[in-house]
């Protein structure tokens, strides 16, 4: 403990006490205060703003602690949960917290990252921060985590690092305990473990010139995985998610089916090749088996000719499922139905043998002019192993009561297989989307055509910009866009979603829209099958 001067404690009074407990929001204005005079003398440095506090706290409130000397805020730390594959590799602050407001907490994290340690200055010596330190390993140990993380400034770095010919000579002259630094030596003390050295973590750290160590400490009451040589791992996925790949997919002549499932295949196989669970195909890509013939085919031709490959498609995509592991949502095809309807059909190829349909249920007027298509009457959630999950197709997705309907049912993931021509089509189906994500607090996933069939008929120009959403919210992407891919590229989206999520943002996200509808005044009743 560094000795005080004669007369300075700041313990003078034989009642003062000092304790430890979680942050409230009554605390905010005091912890900026304090974050302030923690910061007064640091090069390029500042205090939080009540925002970014207020936003710690609102976000993990078992995470972030006070230490009181009587009614003063004296110590400060924040803490959020966040999974091991993002904190253990490089980052920079403002990716890992959010920006500071440790918005990329993440409930089913399995390490705690240390995002800060604050001191007032008049009481460095009694073990503030360790005191804070020790909460964070109780927080850790009893939601049994493997650990801690963060990195740790270097706040004497830039004044002394003429005197080694590196950061690294500088770290590990502090780790032989040849040299002391006041906030490292500090923390190698507790326990923590050198794991890395991160450039340019903090720009405005001057003083540590933007350097950063990265630093662990293991939960003691949890077993640690041994250590294993370092291997590529191919499409490594996080646990608890669902992978799913959306291909935007050229619409080009080909000269037979085999030369369609050719290329189906293809995708299907990139998409298994990252362990996929679902990938996903766009609305009408089968119109491309019409660039076959020689010659423009009339409407009613076109659905004769596409309905004789109804079958050896549902059987060629089926075996796909079956042999590559994984969902497939085949995107649409115009099919004539044992009734004589035609009917735009999605077909959902489960991984298990299983198939099912969902026809379209709002024909657009062009999908009724030129191939007299008309809407089916039931809209219903399929069950797979990774949950229920609903289509919409297209313009479907612009009728909200078909996205509740489905909710209703149970499902956490909406696929929109869709086709449109220009780019104002394709924003009414991007827009409504990204409404149905947030109302309904459920991922949406995309996928459309691009390129080009000049002699098939309302297939004669594609765009396209192919994406998977989110909920907008805390936990999700910033801009509620999990995956996006570039407009009007033949290309693949990839990205793994979190159900447990989904129910974490419902049950206490910023806002709960289905928790607060007003079933009272309103609902979905649905006359169809």
């Amino acid at each position: 403990m560094a000795k005080q001067q004669s007369g300075s404690t700041p313990f003078k009074n034989p009642r003062s006490h000092l304790t430890v407990r979680n942050a409230t929001n009554q605390d905010v204005p005091a912890i900026a205060a304090l974050t302030d005079r923690a910061y007064r003398n640091s090069s390029g440095q500042s205090g939080y703003s009540e925002g970014s506090i207020r936003g710690q706290i609102n976000n993990y409130p078992a995470g972030q602690f006070v230490v009181l000397v009587d009614d003063q805020v004296v110590g400060y730390c924040a803490t959020f949960r966040i999974a091991g594959k993002v904190a253990l590799r490089p980052h920079t602050w403002a990716e890992i917290t959010g920006n500071g407001y440790a918005s990329r907490h993440d409930p089913e994290g399995e390490w705690l990252y240390g995002m800060e340690v604050v001191v007032d200055p008049e009481y460095r010596g009694y073990r503030i921060g360790n005191r804070l330190y020790n909460e964070r390993k109780k927080l850790c140990e009893s939601l049994g985590l493997k650990g801690i993380v963060f990195a740790g400034r270097l706040p004497t770095l830039a004044k002394r690092i003429k005197r080694f010919s590196s950061v690294e000579e500088y770290i590990e002259q502090v780790k032989q305990k040849k040299l002391r630094d006041p906030v490292l030596s500090f923390q190698l003390r507790n326990g923590f473990e050198i794991i890395g050295i991160i450039e340019d973590y903090l720009d405005s750290d001057r003083e540590s010139l933007g350097y950063a160590v990265h630093l662990v400490w293991h939960n003691p009451k949890v077993p640690q995985e041994e250590e294993q040589e370092r291997s590529k791992r191919y499409g490594e996925r996080l646990p608890d998610t669902v992978r799913i790949g959306t291909v935007q997919y050229m619409q080009r002549r080909v000269r037979s089916f085999d030369e369609f499932l050719g290329i189906v295949e293809y995708f299907v196989d990139v998409v298994a090749d990252y362990q996929g669970d679902f990938v996903v195909f766009p609305e009408m890509f089968t119109l491309q088996l019409l660039s076959i013939e020689d010659q423009q085919l009339r409407p009613s031709e076109s659905i004769e000719a596409l309905t004789k490959y109804t079958p050896h498609f549902v059987e060629a995509l089926r075996e796909m499922a079956l042999r590559y592991n994984i969902n497939i949502i085949g995107g649409s095809h115009p099919t004539r139905v044992e009734s004589g309807r035609v009917e735009n059909i999605s077909y959902v190829f489960l991984r298990d043998g299983r198939v099912h349909e969902q026809a379209k249920i709002h024909p657009t007027p062009n999908e009724v002019y030129w191939w007299n298509i008309e809407g089916g009457r039931a809209v219903n959630a399929i069950e797979t192993d990774c949950g229920p999950i609903g289509v919409l197709i297209c313009y479907d997705s612009e009728f909200p009561e078909l996205g509740r309907h489905l909710v209703d049912q149970g499902i956490q993931i909406l696929f929109v297989p869709f086709c449109t021509d220009e780019r104002q089509s394709y924003l009414r189906v991007r827009y409504c989307c990204q409404a149905r994500a947030v109302e309904n607090q459920l991922y949406v996933v995309m996928s459309g055509n691009v390129g080009n069939l000049p002699n098939v008929h309302n297939m004669d120009i594609q765009y396209a910009q192919s994406c998977i959403l989110t909920p907008c919210d805390f936990p999700f992407a910033r801009d509620g866009i999990a995956a996006d891919t570039t407009p009007n590229a033949e290309t693949v989206a990839i990205a793994d979603l979190r159900p447990e999520t989904l129910q974490v943002a419902r049950n206490s996200g910023t806002v709960q829209n289905l928790h607060d509808r007003r079933h009272d005044l309103y609902n979905v009743q649905w006359r169809g099958k």
